[in-house]
């Protein structure tokens, strides 16, 4: 079995100990996506949502979910964070149906990664927009949800090959 970082000598949950670790410049990118009717995406496209403006909130939402990503998952640091910007892509998929694509880049210098902070954003932004438009239709699906890449630190750099993002 291999050494898992979170676990103490006894098997119970710590938090790791960065305070030896050097700072480096770091970026993650990550990346989730909604499926909905043409019904949903119509109504997002053209803002009638009663809600309001579905990418506009969604954003923001995955910013803040960046930035209290040491709230919600208990292991990780609470960093600070340089920068995160969010963009989103259509897709239209099958059956009339169509995707949309919401990616995170999330930057800092420090002594962790921010690869919690981009899957938190993409997974807040997406959950948004399902709370937003559940209203029109519930049976949205969200994901997959993963990371594309990452730069910096002692594990080097990482990006996702085309054959893993399925």
């Amino acid at each position: 079995m291999s050494h898992f970082s979170h676990f103490n000598d006894h098997g119970r949950a710590k938090m790791v100990d960065i305070s030896e670790k050097k700072e480096s410049s770091r970026k993650a990118i990550a990346r989730s996506s909604v499926q909905m009717t043409k019904g949903v995406y119509e109504n997002i496209i053209h803002q009638n949502n009663k809600k309001g403006d579905v990418l506009g909130v969604s954003q923001i939402a995955g910013i803040m979910g960046a930035k209290q990503t040491s709230s919600i998952i208990p292991m990780c640091h609470p960093i600070p964070i340089n920068g995160v910007d969010l963009s989103f892509k259509w897709l239209p998929i099958p059956h009339d149906r169509f995707e949309l694509v919401i990616e995170a880049e999330v930057k800092t210098v420090g002594s962790t990664g921010v690869e919690m902070e981009a899957l938190t954003a993409v997974s807040v932004a997406a959950l948004t927009v399902y709370d937003m438009c559940k209203a029109v239709d519930k049976g949205m699906i969200i994901g997959p949800t993963y990371l594309l890449e990452k730069s910096g630190g002692k594990n080097g750099d990482y990006k996702r090959m085309e054959k893993d993002k399925e």
